[in-house]
This record gives structure tokens, C-alpha cells and sequence, in this order.
């Protein structure tokens, strides 16, 4: 009997992040062409390659450009690793989206987006964004969400679903979430400070 007691508490428990992460993104995520208007769209980051963007990266920043032409966001950030070991992730997403006719004083760049929750709490403290659209990709996107809400934004989403040419790395995406929504609920609950200050 106390063995099924432990393993239902073990089930409980691991299920309770993923039934927080999925409540608090409920009626959140919607298309690029019926998203709720808000001030910004906070584009977060992933790889980036020398060439530039990787594809799944490159699919978010399509998404933020086809929000801000759509009238549906004022101004982009970029949240990500700017560090040369990540091959300068945020000035690699800002350099894409001024190609891709963004004017360039809509973009701004948070360089020390280390993690989802840093980002979240950077963009409210340092960039004054209490309204945003979070774009990335869709497995990403409830996780996202219910971190931005736990900040105090009211937060959208849009989030990529094709898998593209990069399946392996959707469906990795898609199974790391478990494990990453244990941590999330960690952070929301403890409120850590982010890993950087400046902007």
C-alpha cells in the first residue's frame, strides 16, 4: 500500500508543473492574424549558426515580422545569449530582422536572456513591458506563457508549429518540456533574480 501511495505522490508531482504551465496558457495562443494587439513582441532566443539564424530560430523572427507588419506589436525584443560562444544570438536576430524590414530603432536586444524565467523578468524590470506577444516555437510556447504571467505580463503567444527541416529538433523540443516544467514552476514559485542586471 505505501508503495502505491509513493507512486501516485511521484505522479502527482510531476504532473502538477505541466497542469500549471497548460492552465495559465489556456486561451493564450493564438495565430499570427488573431493575436490580441499588445506593445511588443518578445522573440526569444535559440541557436544561431555562423551563417546566421538556425531554421527554428529564423521561423520565430518570420513570426515577429509578420506580427509587426500586421500592426499587431510597436517594437520587437530580442532576448537571448549574446555571448561569442553562442555566436552572438541576439545580434544575429536583430541583423535578421532589419534585413527583413524591421526599422531598426523597433528592435531592441536584451543580451543576457539566458533562460526563459531571465527573460521574462529582463523585459518587465529593464525594458518596461507589462503588455507582450512571446513568440517561439509551440512547444515552447505554454511553458513560456504561464512564466511570463508568473512575472506579471499579460502575455499572448504565437508559436511555430512546423516541424520544418529540423524535425529532431522539434521532437527533442517537444520532450524536454517535461523536465523543464518542473523547473519552471520552481522559478515562478521562489521568484530568483535573473542572472544579469544590465541592459
Amino acid at each position: 500500500m505505501g508503495a502505491w501511495i509513493a507512486v501516485g505522490a511521484a505522479v502527482v508531482c510531476a504532473l502538477l508543473p505541466l497542469a500549471w504551465i497548460r492552465s495559465a496558457a489556456l486561451g493564450r495562443i493564438h495565430p499570427v492574424d488573431g493575436v490580441p494587439g499588445r506593445p511588443a513582441a518578445v522573440v526569444l532566443g535559440a541557436a544561431a549558426w555562423p551563417e546566421g539564424p538556425s531554421p527554428l530560430l529564423a521561423r520565430r523572427l518570420d513570426l515577429a515580422v509578420a506580427l509587426y507588419r500586421a500592426g499587431q506589436v510597436e517594437r520587437i525584443i530580442v532576448s537571448g545569449d549574446n555571448r561569442e560562444t553562442s555566436l552572438r544570438e541576439t545580434d544575429t536576430m536583430t541583423a535578421y530582422l532589419v534585413d527583413h524590414g524591421i526599422p531598426a530603432d523597433r528592435v531592441e536586444a536584451d543580451r543576457y536572456g539566458y533562460r526563459t524565467w531571465d527573460t521574462c523578468v529582463r523585459v518587465r524590470d529593464l525594458y518596461g513591458v507589462r503588455e507582450a506577444v512571446m513568440v517561439t516555437q509551440a512547444f515552447h510556447l505554454p511553458r513560456t506563457l504561464a512564466l511570463a504571467r508568473a512575472a506579471g505580463i499579460d502575455a499572448v503567444g504565437v508559436g511555430d508549429r512546423s516541424m520544418g527541416a529540423r524535425r529532431r529538433s522539434t521532437v527533442i523540443g517537444y520532450a524536454r518540456e517535461a523536465g523543464a516544467s518542473v523547473k519552471a514552476l520552481r522559478d515562478a514559485l521562489l521568484r530568483p533574480a535573473p542572472a544579469r542586471t544590465e541592459v
